[in-house]
Order: structure tokens, then sequence, then C-alpha cells
């Protein structure tokens, strides 16, 4: 796949030599990932922290509702290190073939533990988003106060001896602003949906901040310590919240 994802300024050529499912699969996502990072004017912070070979759990806050930080942190992830991630995605896309046999072309999976701990055997990089669609479609109001975290990335984590990588995703509220949430949980499983005030994007700046590496120094029996895990799952979302409340107190011009 090294052909498709060129460095900026080398043009990808033959393109009329490739197959419709390249291009619809391959080449239209990197497309759409570059004229994204422009229009949004994205900066990326720490891409030395992303692991360059081995298993690696990659977890960062979710926000927006559409799922464009999805979509350009995998793209990101890719340029820097040349790994594709495996994202795991609401359930719901994968509901019908229709559906699913597109996001899994492009690398996206059910959101499952079992799919998890299967991506990290393979040694592949894991996208978790330990806030889940309550963090994606939490109302604007709320904005960069990080809802409650999953622990199914900590067991992860401490199964397969993979570090974890804080990430923050900064620009993705101001970008789609979601007026309420509807919860039908209790009618169906991670049932949420937004009330969206806007269907196009606003250009608001984003800002992307791979954190250190954390090496969790517990061994793999320990994923079933229920107290371990929440307080290492409460460690986590607590540096993070503080990262975030800095990097947001230091923006300037959100939309200039």
């Amino acid at each position: 796949m090294d052909w498709f994802f060129k460095k900026d300024n080398e043009k990808i050529f033959n393109l009329k030599d490739l197959d419709r499912k390249t291009l619809m699969y391959r080449v239209m996502p990197h497309f759409l990932g570059e004229v994204m990072t422009k229009y949004f004017r994205m900066t990326v912070e720490g891409t030395e922290n992303i692991p360059r070979r081995g298993a690696g759990i990659i977890a960062p806050n979710h926000s927006g509702y559409s799922g464009f930080d999805a979509f350009l942190l995998g793209h990101h992830v890719h340029k820097a290190t040349r790994r594709t991630a495996r994202i795991l995605t609401h359930h719901l896309w994968f509901l019908s073939k229709t559906t699913a046999i597109p996001m899994q072309k492009m690398g996206f999976i059910e959101a499952t533990k079992a799919n998890g701990i299967e991506v990290l055997k393979k040694k592949h990089l894991l996208v978790l988003f330990p806030e889940g669609e309550f963090g994606n479609f939490k109302p604007s109001i709320q904005r960069y106060h990080l809802q409650e975290f999953k622990r199914g990335f900590i067991r992860m984590a401490l199964q397969t001896q993979c570090p974890i990588v804080p990430t923050l995703i900064l620009g993705a509220e101001e970008t789609h602003i979601n007026l309420a949430q509807l919860k039908f949980t209790k009618y169906l499983r991670g049932m949420v949906l937004p009330i969206p005030l806007n269907v196009i994007p606003l250009p608001a700046r984003w800002h992307i901040i791979f954190m250190e590496p954390i090496y969790l120094p517990y061994k793999p029996s320990q994923a079933n310590n229920r107290e371990l895990v929440k307080e290492l799952c409460d460690e986590i979302r607590e540096k993070m919240q503080q990262r975030i409340s800095q990097e947001v107190a230091k923006r300037k011009h959100l939309y200039l």
C-alpha cells in the first residue's frame, strides 16, 4: 500500500489503470483525508509517540458526532507511520452488508472486545474511543469535557501487554455543533443519537496530539482486577482531561 500513501509533494500516477475497488476504498479516502486536512488547517503533534511496530492502542477523545475524528485520525496515523490502524466502530454500521463491507475495507471493525484483542494479537495498531457514543454525541455545551471511559481498553492493553497512546483531538467539537442527545439505550444497546445544528462542517482549526505512550506495569492476569482496572482508567482519563483543558485555553482564532 506504500504506493498509495505518497508524500505531499508526490503524485499518484496511472489512476486509469487502477481497479474500481482500489479507487473507491484506497484512493478516494486518501484524497478526502488530504482535502479535509487542508480545510481544517490541521496540525499534528507527537507522532513520534505512535509505535512503529507491534501492537498498540491509540485512545482519543470522541466528539463532533460526524465521525470525522475517527477518519482523520486513521489518515494521519498512516501518514506518520505507514501503518494502517484498525478502528473500532459502532456496531450499527455492521447491521447490513451495505454498510459493513465498505467499513471493513477501509479498516473499520465492529467495536467488541474480541475484535480488539484479535487486532492486537496480530500486532496491529488499534484506535479505540474510550468514551464511546456518549462522547461522540454529547451536546456541544459539554465540549471538551470527557465523558465516562469504558474500561475495555485497559483490559485489552493488560491482556496483550501493549502500550496505550492517549490522544487528543481539538476542533471536532466546533466543526459540528450538537444541540442535544437522545438516548434509546433502554430499547437498543448503544442507541444514542445527536440533534445536530449543522450538517455542513464549519471550518474550525483542528489539532491532534499524540501523548506519550503508557506501558502498564502489570501482568495479563490483572485484567480481571476490577479495582485496578478502574484506577488505571480514571488516571488516564484525568491525565487527558488536564491536557485538553490546557490546550483549549491556549487556542486563538478558532475559525480564522
